[in-house]
């Protein structure tokens, strides 16, 4: 709120040429409400900002913008300044954002690194896209199992300035190979003169370079960790990767996966950043697949015309039988997506999800079947608008909201399962996509049971 309310006034010394004031102002802001105020000035504003703090709080409000706008900045940054701010970063930090880049103005941006400097960002790019080993930053504590704690605490205070964290020590061997992780609270509380192998465990959670970035993000939560180590192929310790790298990645898989449910291909970069030409193409082959579905329905309600025909008054509840077999199978699918996303359940328990989404359904076609019946009852005490046929409309409409909703209940919770066996991500059996097809079936299911019900009086 600090950027909101100062604003005003922060551009007035921007437009009135003030440093002075503006450094001594903003060098006393922490790094994110910085990032905030820079996001929310104009373009021509952003640059001045930045160019009156100090390196370090320049480094660290950069760090916290939107990696669009780093981009952005990093173009309009001379040489220099892009050399003070690429050096400076963190190496994961680094990574993502030389990620981002063209891959010629990546060569560029390498080339203004520090051999030092340079050297880790190609050893971290050389990583996989989706792997564990962009995420890590190879700034961490590491202590051997003969060292005592005294010699622990003299590492720290020398060399935690250079660390990530400061949560975790790592205990290693000759080789590097990883023996275990110390909380910073268990050095601090043992002798001076104990040994770091008097108080290791060997109970240690770690990650491979190989493995997923989104498997990192599961590790996270059910070890509830702050920072995790790395290791490669043989166990040596190569990185950490911190808790607000996973909560980024966590940030962009829940992104990805309410794009897809809402019926959009998952877009590569943020929507201001999209093209709109780009974002047409995202939506438009969802939409015309959806459209081709919905056709079905046209050919459903041509194939009941003579049904149609002879009762017109089907014809009135035909959007509240498609609507409530859609809306309850979106709804089983958004439950059922996001337990999957979250291991709530597993593939092995969909029998067990089975039966409790036909009660589910069953029980809510019931409840709307039964409100249906009422609603056309009470309608036909004062109206003959349902002809004197009117209980068996009544019971057509109901018995197919039944059927409808169960259908579209089992159908909302069994296709994510589907998708998922079947390797697919199961965001894709979105909301669109599930309506669409309980549309077609549930136009189906409701003149059949019309044609049977009504058969010799309206039919």
């Amino acid at each position: 709120m600090l950027e909101k309310l100062l604003l005003p006034d922060i551009q007035e010394r921007i437009q009135a040429g003030d440093v002075a004031t503006l450094s001594e102002i903003l060098n006393d802001w922490p790094g994110a409400d910085t990032a905030a105020l820079v996001e929310d000035l104009l373009p021509e504003e952003r640059l001045t900002v930045l160019r009156v703090l100090a390196l370090r709080k320049r480094v660290d409000a950069f760090e916290h913008l939107s990696m669009d706008l780093q981009v952005q900045l990093l173009a309009a940054f001379t040489n220099e300044e892009a050399a003070e701010i690429l050096n400076n970063m963190a190496p994961d930090d680094r990574t993502a954002l030389l990620d981002e880049l063209p891959h010629a103005d990546k060569d560029r941006m390498l080339t203004l690194l520090t051999p030092a400097e340079r050297a880790v960002a190609e050893a971290l790019l050389d990583y996989g896209t989706d792997t564990v080993g962009r995420l890590m930053t190879p700034d961490f504590l590491e202590v051997k199992q003969e060292w005592t704690v005294k010699r622990v605490l003299d590492h720290v205070r020398t060399h935690g300035r250079d660390s990530e964290t400061l949560n975790h020590v790592y205990v290693t061997d000759a080789a590097g190979v990883l023996l275990d992780d110390l909380r910073i609270r268990e050095v601090l509380l043992a002798p001076l003169h104990a040994h770091v192998s008097d108080i290791m465990d060997k109970q240690f959670v770690s990650l491979s370079v190989t493995d997923d970035r989104r498997e990192a993000v599961e590790v996270f939560r059910k070890y509830d960790r702050t920072a995790l180590p790395v290791i490669d192929g043989r166990g040596v310790l190569v990185g950490i990767v911190t808790h607000d790298d996973v909560i980024d990645i966590a940030e962009e898989e829940a992104t990805k996966d309410q794009q897809l449910f809402g019926g959009v291909e998952a877009l590569d970069e943020s929507y201001r950043a999209t093209p709109t030409l780009t974002l047409i193409k995202k939506r438009a082959t969802w939409l015309v697949v959806l459209f081709l579905g919905e056709l079905l329905t046209a050919s459903a309600m041509a194939w009941f015309d003579d049904e149609i025909a002879k009762a017109v008054v089907l014809t009135l509840f035909i959007p509240l039988i498609i609507s409530s077999g859609g809306n309850s199978g979106s709804q089983a699918a958004t439950l059922l997506i996001r337990a999957l996303a979250v291991r709530e359940v597993s593939l092995s328990e969909w029998f067990w999800v089975f039966r409790r989404e036909l009660i589910s359904g069953l029980v809510l076609g019931l409840i709307l079947g039964t409100i249906g019946f009422l609603r056309i009852a009470l309608w036909s005490t004062f109206t003959d608008l349902y002809g004197p046929h009117w209980l068996l409309v009544g019971l057509t409409v109901s018995i197919s909201l039944v059927g409808i909703v169960l259908w579209g209940t089992i159908s909302g919770a069994m296709l994510p399962f589907i998708l998922k066996r079947l390797g697919l991500d199961p965001a894709t059996s979105s909301a669109p996509f599930v309506a669409t097809l309980v549309d077609v079936t549930g136009l189906i299911l409701y003149f059949t049971v019309a044609s049977v019900l009504l058969r010799g009086t309206l039919l």
